[in-house]
């Protein structure tokens, strides 16, 4: 019996071991974590006759070495391990590269970008599902892509319980139907594109292109080229032509692409495309053909115009399925957004909470302060990244009457801050502090709205941007509900002087 070794215990790779162990190989996963839930993973696994070793990591050594080696999407391609086994020999994809293989018989559609690929993915998957076809969102959101191959064929099973299909699905705007699959919409971030050779989608989306994950990808041209990739094994291409990156590349080297642009017809790049123009999703397909009204843009619930964008590109891809404008005006109507991406928890005393944790650079928290009305409360850090924070901080400047800085970055992002002449800020350090700050200064201030939008990774608290989220829901709920706690005490931080809260800005 054939060999392969799964890295990483999340739901991607759970799936990915489960659909190995149905194809009949032989299936190992090791996490270099222990915990009390991966070790109740380990039993439920080891019933199934999937070995999982914890607390240790993959050696390539002996004779017993595996015929193929998947790698979660967290897990980085160029650990020497993987570098080994690549030299090796070894056949080593990712865990998107393995649903492929078992589900390219299906028409696919491809989103990725730094920004705006979840929002996009979910309403994309939303117009399909109104037009009656079943198009599961996976990948990056919603379902691991691997676990839709396991739904597929006769007494397969999803590897989550109900009640995580019901939560997933409501995340990503879906219902999952177990029966045939007519399209896969999947979000596909650059770590599942760098690990995947052949995955070559329908229908590829690219939504923007900002500096982001540098730390892995080393320069802006290895990030550039990660994400090309999708789009040059796709048979169709959208791409954003609002972004600033992707505009100036153009025709030049996308020239079969269809752009979209909020701006109108004047700033369509190419002769074909989508665009907004009074009011309206105006559709081009052709050089020659005639242009169409879609769908009313005020149809659409969410704010902004990065929002009008995600719009523009999930219009387009339904439109080059064969979807008529009755469904996507139906779908865009009802959906209700993404948790995490702007999300509306609740209002107390007239001021709203809003939760922006999926903004994990600058970029994207550039665009949610830019979308919510001001002044705002903004609660920003965690585990910085690399890049430009020179608009984030001039849209500080312009809409946050006062900032509460959480997590490593903290004193990082206060230096930033008082270089910029900006001073209304705390360092709070943790989200307990954060939000009951926040209801304070927002009373203080006259403020509309306390956003969370971190502008950082979650790591140094929280294992990822959703946890994160949730825990501000949580804290936003107890908070409106009548939880109070005693009057809040900002901690004193070794070798840094901390700013007091002061009215000039």
């Amino acid at each position: 019996m054939s060999k392969a070794h799964v890295i990483g215990l999340g739901k991607s790779g759970v799936a990915a071991a489960r659909l190995l162990k149905r194809e009949g190989w032989e299936v190992e996963l090791s996490d270099g974590n222990t915990s009390k839930t991966l070790l109740e993973q380990q039993q439920e696994l080891a019933a199934e006759q999937i070995t999982v070793k914890l607390g240790q990591s993959l050696e390539l050594n002996g004779a017993n070495l595996p015929q193929l080696i998947v790698v979660s999407p967290g897990v980085p391609w160029d650990i020497p391990v993987l570098v080994e086994a690549r030299q090796l020999g070894i056949e080593t994809i990712g865990e998107m590269e393995l649903a492929w293989r078992n589900l390219q018989s299906l028409p696919w559609v491809g989103i990725t970008g730094t920004n705006g690929k979840t929002t996009t993915t979910a309403l994309i998957a939303a117009i399909f599902q109104a037009a009656e076809l079943n198009a599961p969102a996976c990948g990056n959101i919603g379902y691991a892509a691997c676990e839709v191959a396991l739904s597929q064929g006769a007494g397969s099973r999803l590897a989550v319980s109900v009640a995580e299909r019901e939560q997933r699905a409501g995340g990503a705007g879906e219902k999952f139907d177990n029966s045939s699959i007519d399209w896969v919409i999947a979000e596909v971030s650059s770590y599942q594109i760098e690990s995947s050779s052949s995955l070559a989608p329908r229908i590829g989306v690219w939504t923007t292109f900002t500096p982001d994950h540098l730390s892995r990808h080393q320069t802006l041209e290895n990030y550039y080229n990660i994400k090309a990739k999708l789009l040059r094994q796709s048979e169709l291409q959208v791409f954003n032509g609002d972004d600033a990156y992707l505009s100036q590349l153009g025709l030049s080297a996308w020239p079969d692409a269809y752009w979209t642009s909020v701006r109108g017809k004047d700033f369509l790049i190419s002769e074909k495309g989508f665009y907004i123009e009074d009011g309206w999703v105006v559709e081009k397909l052709t050089a020659i053909s005639a242009p169409e009204p879609i769908v009313k843009v005020s149809t659409l619930r969410m704010v902004g115009e990065h929002n009008q964008q995600n719009l523009l590109m999930a219009v387009a891809t339904a439109r080059l399925a064969g979807i008529n404008r009755d469904a996507i005006a139906r779908a865009v109507r009802e959906f209700p957004g993404v948790a995490h991406r702007l999300e509306h928890i609740c209002t107390w005393e007239g001021i709203d909470f809003i939760n922006d944790s999926k903004a994990t650079n600058y970029d994207a928290a550039e665009v949610g302060l830019a979308s919510v009305n001001s002044p705002a409360i903004l609660i920003a850090g965690g585990e910085a990244k690399a890049g430009d924070d020179t608009a984030w901080l001039a849209q500080i400047q312009t809409k946050a009457a006062a900032v509460l800085l959480i997590g490593s970055a903290a004193p990082a992002f206060a230096k930033r801050l008082r270089e910029v002449g900006y001073h209304t800020y705390h360092i709070v350090e943790t989200m307990e502090r954060a939000v009951p700050k926040s209801a304070e200064l927002a009373k203080q201030y006259q403020a509309a709205v306390v956003l969370l939008s971190p502008a950082c990774a979650s790591f140094d608290q929280y294992p990822n941007f959703e946890v994160r989220g949730d825990r501000f829901r949580h804290l936003c709920l107890a908070w409106a509900g009548g939880w109070k706690p005693a009057r809040v005490e900002l901690p004193e931080l070794e070798n840094f002087s901390q700013e007091s809260i002061v009215q000039s800005r």
